[in-house]
C-alpha cells in the first residue's frame, strides 16, 4: 500500500484512506475488551467438531469502512464518537477488486449510501476469453506494472487460511508462523474476557480445521481441494508460478471467504 499511495496514487491525485478499529489479536487476548467472534474451528465436549460465529468481518472491516464513508459524505459525529446517517441522497460507489474466481463475494450494499461496483468483473479473461478476470489476469497485469509479487491479504491467525498458506506461513515468516501458534495456544477455551468473567464458552477452540494445535496440525498434507485447484491449463500455472500465488487463500479488505467450509457436525 506505501508504494501503491507514493507510485499510483499520489501521481494521480487519488487520496488513500487507512481505517481501523484496533487488532483482533489484541483485543481477543484483553480481558477488558469485547471479543468481535472468528469463525474458529471447535471440538464440543461431546466431540463433534463445529465452527464458530463469524464478526471479525463486519467489526474490523465493513464497519470502519463504511463509518469512513459517512464521515466522506458529510455525516455529523453522534455522543458515542461514532459517525450518524449522512445527508439523505448523498452516496458513494465501491469499486471492489473481486475477481471471477471469488464472484459468489460480489453482493450488493446493504446501505442506501453506498453502491457496489465490481470492475474486475466487466474485463474478458486474457486466457479463456470469458467475462471476468480471474486472479491468474490480475496477476498477469500487476506483473507488467512492476508489482509481480504482490501477496495476498489475510490475517496472520485466520482459521479460513488452508494448508499451503499455513506451510507458507511456516516457511516463510517464522515470526507471523510464532506469532499464529502463540494465538491458537491462547484461544483454545475461546474469549480471554469470558474466561475471566466465569462465562467461558463451552469446547476448545483451534486456528486450523483438524481441531489440534496448529503447531501439530497436518498442514503438510495436500487436501483434495488444494489438488483439485493445482490442476488449471499451463498458461495460468506459469502465470501463477510466476508470481510466487500458488494456492493460497487470501481475504480482501471488505468481505471474507464464507464457500471455504462448511460447518462439521
Amino acid at each position: 500500500m506505501d508504494r501503491i499511495e507514493r507510485e499510483v496514487a499520489q501521481p494521480a491525485g487519488i487520496p488513500i484512506k487507512r481505517v481501523s478499529v484496533g487488532n483482533i489479536r489484541d483485543d481477543a487476548l484483553d480481558p477488558a475488551h469485547r471479543f468481535a467472534s472468528m469463525p474458529l474451528f471447535v471440538r464440543k465436549p461431546d466431540g463433534r467438531r463445529g465452527m464458530a460465529r463469524r464478526q471479525c468481518t463486519a467489526e474490523y472491516k465493513i464497519r470502519p469502512i463504511r463509518e469512513a464513508v459517512r464521515l466522506f459524505l458529510g455525516a455529523t459525529l453522534k455522543a458515542n464518537g461514532r459517525p450518524g446517517r449522512p445527508p439523505r441522497g448523498s452516496a458513494v460507489t465501491q469499486s471492489i477488486g473481486i475477481s471471477r474466481d471469488e464472484i459468489m463475494r460480489a453482493k450488493d450494499s446493504q446501505v442506501s449510501y453506498s453502491r457496489h461496483d465490481f470492475p474486475l468483473l466487466d474485463l474478458t479473461g486474457a486466457a479463456d476469453g470469458r467475462p471476468g478476470w480471474k486472479r491468474s489476469d490480475c496477476v498477469r497485469y500487476l506483473r507488467t506494472r512492476g508489482f509481480g509479487k504482490t501477496p495476498k491479504s489475510a490475517c496472520v491467525g485466520c482459521p479460513f487460511r488452508n494448508n499451503a498458506g499455513w506451510r507458507r506461513l511456516r516457511d516463510t515468516d517464522p515470526r507471523g508462523w510464532a506469532d499464529a501458534v502463540a494465538f491458537d495456544r491462547a484461544i483454545r477455551h475461546g474469549s480471554v474476557r469470558a474466561n475471566t468473567t466465569g462465562a467461558s464458552l463451552r469446547g476448545e477452540f483451534y486456528l486450523h480445521s483438524s481441531c489440534v494445535p496448529l503447531d501439530e496440525a497436518p498442514i503438510d498434507r495436500v487436501t483434495r481441494h488444494e489438488w483439485a485447484s493445482r490442476q488449471t491449463d499451463l498458461f495460468d500455472a506459469i502465470a501463477d508460478t510466476e508470481a510466487g500465488v500458488d494456492d493460497e487463500i487470501g481475504c480482501s479488505p471488505f468481505t471474507c471467504r464464507t464457500d471455504l467450509y462448511e460447518e462439521i457436525s
